[in-house]
């Protein structure tokens, strides 16, 4: 168990959760499905262990893209999510993208392709050789006839931020200064700089994706933990309750 100061001036000596809540926040997936089907299972397994609790499961964003089962890994969350209300899905770049595509942005289909989604496209029947036949606008319109508008509106309706106690879970980050209520969805999704070396005024810790690392990266106001699985093999979550947090993390050789 790792537990961390927080040194930012304005933020509260210490962060926590409300009594009696859990959560787990899951980073950046991407496409592997084995190594959500694992992390999910370790979580499992660190919950009931813990005992009693209202337990939170939040996925960061960017299920898909880059690994080979982003289908798969959509239709797991669908279930996940269809199960319990503490199942929240935020949605990232990645998804944002995905979603135009699909509805016909041709723009966002250039985009899918430079951005790792030929895996996606192959993960729904769509092979490289298909996805480049043709105009942009056939590709959206392929897109769209393949993958189940299910999974598109599922995609689509991913929250843009959740926050649970002193905690506030996001894909990106947020643009500092900023109040809660001005955030644009762009920033949420898309942000790095200056977020990620922003000394902040706001009240909360930030735990979220999208910018790759070898090692979780914790800061005094912020808690990054894409640890780039679809390349790694490590899919990482972290674990919160009350003022404590821990981490938990497949095997780089899965």
């Amino acid at each position: 168990m790792m537990v961390f100061g927080r040194f930012a001036r304005g933020a509260p000596a210490t962060f926590a959760l409300p009594p009696g809540e859990r959560a787990y926040a899951i980073g950046d997936v991407h496409g592997r499905l084995d190594l959500l089907q694992q992390l999910l299972g370790r979580i499992d397994a660190d919950d009931a262990a813990r005992g009693n609790a209202t337990t939170h499961l939040i996925l960061l964003g960017d299920l898909v893209d880059r690994g080979p089962d982003s289908a798969g890994v959509i239709r797991l969350v669908q279930r996940l999510a269809a199960a319990s209300r503490h199942v929240r899905v935020i949605k990232g770049n990645h998804e944002e993208v995905f979603v135009k595509a699909a509805r016909g942005n041709v723009r966002a289909a250039r985009g899918l392709l430079e951005m790792g989604g030929y895996e996606t496209l192959a993960s729904f029947g769509i092979d490289a050789e298909t996805a480049d036949h043709g105009t942009l606008d056939d590709l959206c319109a392929l897109i769209a006839e393949r993958v189940p508008a299910e999974a598109i509106d599922f995609l689509d309706r991913g929250e843009n931020l959740v926050l649970l106690g002193d905690y506030l879970f996001v894909h990106a980050g947020i643009r500092p200064g900023k109040p809660l209520d001005q955030q644009a969805g762009a920033d949420l999704r898309w942000i790095r700089e200056p977020f990620l070396s922003a000394r902040r005024r706001d009240p909360w810790m930030i735990v979220h994706g999208h910018t790759p690392g070898d090692a979780v990266d914790h800061g005094p106001q912020r808690i990054g933990i894409d640890t780039g699985a679809f390349a790694t093999g490590v899919l990482t979550a972290i674990g919160l309750e009350g003022t404590e947090r821990w981490f938990l993390q497949t095997d780089a050789a899965a």
